[in-house]
């Protein structure tokens, strides 16, 4: 009842009686106080833009000497690679010297000389066949149409399958003790990151190569992953070829032959 009788005694809202009686209604804010927020907003944003440019140059600097370090690795990590395939061939050539005294030996030479391309011991040269895949140019979130490590394993697997006597991955030699995985979004051969494109070469009967792994499982699932997610695919003949040899192979188990 008290509400009912208050509106029946001020039925006009108390700023309209103001406004028709030409009294000015006092505002919460003044125009000052608006211009002072303004300018500490203005003051904070300049601020924070003044240490952005202070800290790119020492991000850059950072960044480059990040990049440096990586390449020093790099070239590091080459040079021990090529001493590992001196050392490797060294050894072979001593190897064979000291099996060159018997009609067992020699044999037993023949038989390490022929297993040794495809073990990856030794680095081989011949004619064979390059294909290179990568990444659909749209890639999803699903991974659907990106190049995974179990993509890279079944080609593998399908170019051993259809006869090649030698395989490698962006220079990387592949043989049985070779681990294709993945770390993250990148893939890697023997814990080694590897960058897209990626290269495989094989080495064996270009022709007879091209034809039998076109036919094998692993073939057709990549024409299937090419046609259904975009994702690139060639397929080229090489006159030669020259595979590294793999420098993580090591003698692990030895025993003297009775």
């Amino acid at each position: 009842m008290d509400l009912l009788n208050d509106i029946l005694r001020n039925p006009m809202d108390p700023d309209y009686r103001a406004i028709a009686e030409g009294r000015r209604i006092p505002r919460p804010a003044s125009k000052i106080s608006m211009l002072i927020i303004a300018l500490l907003i203005g003051a904070m944003f300049t601020l924070s833009a003044v240490q952005t440019t202070r800290s790119a140059p020492a991000a850059a600097t950072e960044r480059e000497h990040l990049i440096r370090q990586a390449r020093d690795q790099e070239r590091e990590q080459e040079t021990l690679r090529n001493d590992i395939e001196q050392l490797r061939t060294d050894s072979a050539n001593q190897r064979a010297g000291l099996l060159a005294d018997s009609e067992d030996a020699r044999l037993a030479q023949a038989e390490i000389e022929r297993l040794a391309p495809g073990a990856g011991e030794i680095p081989v040269i011949g004619p064979g066949l390059v294909i290179v895949v990568d990444d659909a140019p749209a890639v999803r979130d699903d991974k659907l149409n990106r190049v995974l490590d179990k993509d890279l394993q079944m080609m593998v697997n399908a170019l051993w399958f259809a006869g090649a006597e030698a395989v490698a991955i962006n220079g990387h030699r592949v043989s049985g003790l070779t681990a294709i995985r993945s770390a993250g979004d990148a893939v890697t051969v023997n814990y080694r990151s590897l960058t897209r494109p990626y290269r495989v070469e094989a080495i064996g009967d270009p022709q007879t190569l091209a034809a039998r792994f076109a036919d094998s499982p692993g073939g057709q699932a990549w024409q299937a992953l090419a046609q259904n997610y975009q994702m690139r695919f060639d397929i080229a003949q090489a006159d030669q070829l020259q595979l590294r040899a793999d420098p993580s192979l090591a003698l692990k188990h030895a025993r003297r032959a009775t």
